[in-house]
């Protein structure tokens, strides 16, 4: 099974490379960036095999906000802030620009494996079963169930369902998706992607929740009746 690739924004060296170290020997794959600036061109070349980021508030060239700001104009990879304010202004003002979780300076290594561990199941990383009104995901096996149900998929079709369910409720724009599954160098199109939904739909039937975002991508949204079911 694939590491979970983490990547960290620190200016500090040291604190860098402690995060790093204490990361690794948890069976984490890290990532590396020294800076604001180095920070957004390691996310734009490592962006589709990166499931989470550590990211530093206080940082040379680009701060922790803008930094933010430039992932979440292509993913909705899950992001903690880490920052030595306490003010709450500047918490909402990260949230605000869609941070996920804040962990406060300082703090022991183990309170920031707890916030990692927290969001990513949150996100759905690392579980071994996903479920979404009438649908089940078996993520170690590759599998998708409706109703109980087994339904076959192609390894592109389950990539696609698996993402979008781990993004609820999150418009995702064809291009992230189209980088999720084939790489950011994919030399493709999106109407790849509509073919794919096409596909997925037909297989799941009434079950999909796919609905689609005209002009901009697709979002995967299950009735609120069926939540429970």
């Amino acid at each position: 099974m694939d590491k979970t690739t983490i990547l960290i924004v620190e200016d500090e060296t040291k604190l860098l490379k402690t995060l790093s170290d204490f990361l690794t020997i948890n069976q984490y794959e890290v990532i590396q960036a020294s800076d604001g600036l180095d920070g957004i061109q390691k996310f734009n070349k490592y962006s589709t095999k990166i499931n989470l980021v550590l990211l530093d508030v206080m940082l040379p060239f680009a701060d922790g906000y803008e930094v933010l700001k430039r992932i979440r104009l292509c993913s909705n990879v899950p992001v903690i802030m880490l920052t030595a304010k306490e003010e709450v202004e500047d918490q909402i003002k990260g949230f605000s620009y869609g941070a996920d979780d804040y962990i406060i300076k300082p703090y022991t290594l183990s309170i920031v494996k707890v916030h990692i561990e927290a969001v990513l199941k949150r996100f759905g990383y690392g579980q071994n079963f996903l479920y979404a009104g009438n649908i089940r995901i078996d993520v170690k096996a590759k599998k998708v169930y409706v109703k109980e149900s087994f339904v076959e998929t192609t390894p592109k079709e389950f990539e696609l369902l698996h993402i979008l369910v781990r993004n609820q409720g999150t418009v995702l724009t064809r291009d992230y998706i189209l980088d999720n599954i084939w790489g950011f160098h994919y030399a493709g199109d999106t109407r790849t992607i509509d073919t794919l939904v096409k596909q997925l739909r037909k297989k799941l039937g009434d079950t999909s929740y796919i609905r689609t975002v005209y002009g901009v991508g697709y979002c995967f949204e299950v009735k609120g009746n069926e939540k429970e079911n």
